[in-house]
């Protein structure tokens, strides 16, 4: 039987917290095993899916990692987890960008510490496009079944319909807030509901033995994050990205075809790393995540030591 790996399966981690815009970012630290503070480690912040919280895929990584030398940091996006952010569950790519920026600006102020970097999970991978196109403490990045969305994408996954009656829905609900503060809600992942963001079968968030049994994960996605959401393209982002990058994908992870092109167009030195393995494999299907992982930690160690 396959393993599955879970916040329990790694090692001790510690909570910490940074300022992130207005507000705060929480995150767990992990350190490398025999972890010694005169020496100097690389250190990666570590994102996970769309309303993920750190003790999902991206702790998981964390982990790992850790395991293998690097000293990585697993963050709750601001608005969700235990991060700050009155507007819980809400969607917005410059915000989560800068929560990355923040957490290589907490990384890097580290003593034990010889170059930062970025690891991106499923729209993480996105995101982390973002923050690499802008901010120099990027000094590596790597995504694993990156969701890579831009227009066109969206527009074959909801027609064009489908996004104007989004955007309109958003645009009411971001009104209905800021005149009352109520946030109203879809789910994030739910199959064959049509007004979810995702009505595929998503087995790992619906298995409570799985992403679905971490506690601080709320199964929401914020009406009034419509817009935003829609407007996700890490693809016009990756022709400004010139840190080293890895890309580790499948053709069972979502839109392989999308992570081929976000490959190409990558500005400075990257590496394609094609394995087998289906989408939610990669978040905690140990065999899939370990193998993922060896290859991350070479690709940072080798560009962030």
């Amino acid at each position: 039987m396959a393993q599955t790996l879970t916040e329990r399966s790694q090692p001790a981690a510690q909570k910490v917290s940074f300022a992130s815009g207005v507000g705060f970012v929480v995150a767990n630290l992990y350190l490398p095993e025999g972890h010694d503070p005169s020496r100097r480690y690389p250190a990666v912040a570590v994102g996970g899916s769309l309303t993920s919280v750190k003790e999902q895929m991206g702790g998981n990584y964390a982990g790992e990692l850790a395991r293998r030398g690097i000293i990585a940091l697993a963050i709750h996006y601001r608005n969700y987890g235990e991060s700050s952010g009155a507007m819980r569950q809400f969607e917005e790519q410059a915000s989560k960008a800068e929560d990355l920026s923040a957490a290589l600006r907490y990384l890097k102020k580290r003593s034990d510490v010889t170059g930062t970097g970025i690891l991106g999970i499923c729209t993480s991978g996105g995101t982390a496009l973002y923050t690499a196109a802008k901010d120099p403490n990027v000094g590596a990045l790597a995504t694993v079944a990156g969701f890579f969305s831009d227009p066109e994408l969206a527009l074959k996954m909801f027609g064009r319909e489908g996004i104007d009656n989004r955007i309109a829905a958003g645009r009411q609900a971001r009104k209905r807030y800021d005149e009352n503060g109520v946030i109203e809600t879809v789910f994030a992942y739910m199959p064959n509901d049509k007004s979810a963001v995702s009505p595929s079968p998503s087995e790992y968030y619906m298995d409570h033995s799985r992403g679905g049994s971490v506690r601080a994960w709320r199964n929401e996605f914020a009406v009034m994050a419509w817009e935003p959401w829609l407007a996700f393209d890490p693809l016009a982002q990756a022709p400004h990205v010139t840190a080293p990058a890895l890309v580790v994908h499948s053709d069972g992870a979502a839109f392989p075809d999308q992570a081929r092109k976000v490959y190409d167009l990558l500005a400075g030195p990257k590496d394609l790393h094609w394995i087998e393995g289906k989408h939610f494999d990669f978040y905690d299907q140990a065999e899939t995540v370990r193998q993922c992982a060896d290859r991350v930690a070479s690709h940072f160690h080798s560009k962030l030591s």
